[in-house]
C-alpha cells in the first residue's frame, strides 16, 4: 500500500543502506519523494505524518523556505573555505548566536558535522583539558546503561546499547558504564520518575575503584533519547553534579537529541537544572537542513587549552574538513532566526501538557509495557511478541501503511514532533498510533 515500485529493485542495490535491514527493505520499499510543514509524502502523493521530527531534527518543520533560501545565497557567495587557519564571518556569527541558548558560561562552541563527532570532540577536549592541568592520567571515561552517544567509536565505547557495541567490541579501553533509571516502580511516569536517584552514586563507586582522580569524563543524556525517552529520576543529574565536582570529573550533557526544545528549555541542562561542562548538539540546529553539530563548553576549558598552546601555533589539534561549512553555518543562522521569531522553544513547552496526555491516553490499548514522556518526546513501549524488537520492527512497516513516521527502538515507539504541531497534529499522532496498536 503506497510502497515504492519493486521493480526500479537494480537502482535499489548500491545503495547500502544506515541501521535499516537492507535486503527486506529492497524488496518492498517505504520511501519518502517530499515533505512540507508536519508531513512526508509517499511516491504516490499519500501524506505521512511526521511524529519524530525526521530523526529529532526538523524541530520548525520540513521544507523551511529561510532555510533553503540562505543556503542557496551561501552557495552563490562562498561554497567553501578551509576551516584550519582560514574563516568566514558566519562561523563568528553562529557561535555567538548558538551562545546566547546554552547555559550561562558555555559560550565557547566548537562546530562540527554531527553528533557522533561531537561526542568524539567532546572526549578530545576532555583529555586534553585535564592534560594541560598537568592530570594527563585522568584517562577513564564513565557513561551509562542503555545510552546512545553517536557511532564513532569512542561514540561507540561510550554507548549502552549493545546492538550498536556487539559487533566491534568495546571501541575504546577505560570506559564503564553505570546502571540505566529504566526502574520498574517508574513505569508510566510522566516526567521525572521519584525513583532511581542514588544510581547516580555508581559514578561514586568507580570513583572509589579507580580513583576519581584518573577519571576525565561522565557522559549522560539529560534524558536517553535513542534508547526510547528515559527522564532521569528527581535529583539523579544533580548527584552526578557533585560527584564529579567532588572529584574533578567533567560532566559532559549529550544534548543531541534533547537540546533546542525538546525537553520544554533551550537545552535539557536548562529544563533540569544542572549545567554540565561540556555539551554536545546538532540535529535541530539547521533543522536538519544541512548537517553540523557543535560542542558548547564553559570558558575556563576553552581558555585552559587555548592558555596552554604555543603563543603562535595550534592549541587544539583537531577539527573536520566541513567544520563550520559555510553552507551548513547559512542553514544555523536562519534557524536561530526561527527560533527566535517564532518563539518555538516556548511553543514546544506550551504544547507539552496536551502532547503528554495525548501520548498516556494510549495506556489502554493492549499489549503496552510502558509509556515515557517528558517535554516534547514520549516513547510507547510494546510487550515482545518473540524475538525482542520484533513486534516493533512489524509496528513500523504497519505505520508507514497508516500515514505515521516515528522512530522506533527495538519495542518502543518514540514519538518526538515538530514543534509546529498543532493540537490536530498530535490528535492525528495518536489516533494513528492507537490505529496500529488495536488492529
Amino acid at each position: 500500500m503506497g510502497h515504492a515500485d519493486p521493480q526500479v529493485a537494480t537502482s535499489l542495490q548500491p545503495f547500502w543502506m544506515p541501521f535499516s535491514p537492507n535486503k527486506e527493505f529492497k524488496a518492498e520499499p517505504r520511501m519518502f519523494v517530499r515533505a512540507e510543514g508536519m508531513y512526508f509524502y509517499t511516491p504516490d502523493g499519500r501524506p505521512v505524518i511526521d511524529a519524530s521530527s525526521g530523526l529529532f531534527c526538523v524541530a520548525a518543520g520540513h521544507c523551511r523556505r529561510e532555510i533553503a533560501e540562505a543556503v542557496y545565497r551561501q552557495l552563490q557567495t562562498l561554497d567553501y573555505t578551509a576551516p584550519f587557519l582560514r574563516a568566514h564571518p558566519k562561523a563568528f556569527e553562529l557561535a555567538e548566536r548558538v551562545a546566547q541558548y546554552t547555559p550561562a558560561g558555555m559560550n565557547r562552541v566548537f562546530f562540527v558535522n554531527s553528533g557522533s563527532e561531537a561526542v568524539d570532540t567532546a572526549m578530545k577536549v576532555a583529555l586534553m583539558y585535564h592534560r594541560v592541568r598537568g592530570q594527563s592520567q585522568r584517562q577513564f571515561f564513565v557513561a551509562r546503561e542503555r545510552a546512545y552517544h553517536g557511532v564513532n567509536f569512542g561514540g561507540v565505547a561510550l554507548a549502552g546499547m549493545v546492538n550498536n557495541r556487539r559487533a566491534y567490541g568495546p571501541g575504546l579501553a577505560g570506559v564503564y558504564h553505570m546502571r540505566h533509571t529504566a526502574l520498574p516502580e517508574n513505569k508510566f511516569v510522566r516526567g521525572q520518575p521519584e525513583h532511581g536517584a542514588d544510581l547516580a552514586n555508581d559514578l561514586l563507586r568507580f570513583c572509589n575503584l579507580y580513583g576519581g582522580e584518573n577519571i576525565a569524563a561522565c557522559f549522560v543524556e539529560p534524558t536517553a533519547g535513542s534508547y526510547g525517552c528515559l527522564p532521569p529520576p528527581k535529583g539523579y543529574l544533580e548527584l552526578l553534579r557533585k560527584i564529579c565536582d567532588d572529584h574533578g570529573i567533567l560532566l559532559v550533557f549529550d544534548e543531541v537529541i534533547t537540546g533546542w526544545g525538546r525537553m520544554g528549555a533551550n537545552f535539557g541542562a536548562q529544563a533540569f537544572g544542572v549545567t554540565p561542562d561540556l555539551l554536545t548538539m546538532a540535529k535541530a540546529i539547521t533543522n536538519g537542513a544541512q548537517p553540523m553539530g557543535a560542542v558548547a563548553a564553559k570558558q575556563a576549558i576553552y581558555d585552559a587549552i587555548t592558555d596552554a598552546g604555543p603563543q603562535h601555533g595550534i592549541e587544539f589539534f583537531h577539527g573536520y574538513t566541513y567544520s563550520a561549512h559555510p553552507a551548513s553555518c547559512a542553514a544555523g543562522l536562519a534557524m536561530m532566526d526561527i527560533f527566535r521569531d517564532e518563539k518555538l522553544i516556548d511553543r514546544a513547552a506550551a504544547m507539552s501538557p496536551y502532547f503528554t496526555d495525548a501520548m498516556h491516553a494510549l495506556a489502554d490499548c493492549p499489549g503496552i509495557a510502558d509509556i515515557r514522556s517528558v517535554g516534547m518526546m514520549a516513547a510507547v513501549e510494546v510487550a515482545p511478541v518473540g524475538a525482542p524488537g520484533a513486534r516493533g520492527h512489524e509496528l513500523q512497516k504497519k505505520l508507514y501503511d497508516i500515514g505515521l513516521n516515528l522512530k522506533g527502538t527495538g519495542d518502543s515507539l518514540i514519538v518526538a514532533p515538530p514543534f509546529i504541531a498543532e493540537k490536530k497534529h498530535i490528535d492525528e499522532i495518536a489516533d494513528k498510533l492507537r490505529e496500529a496498536l488495536t488492529g
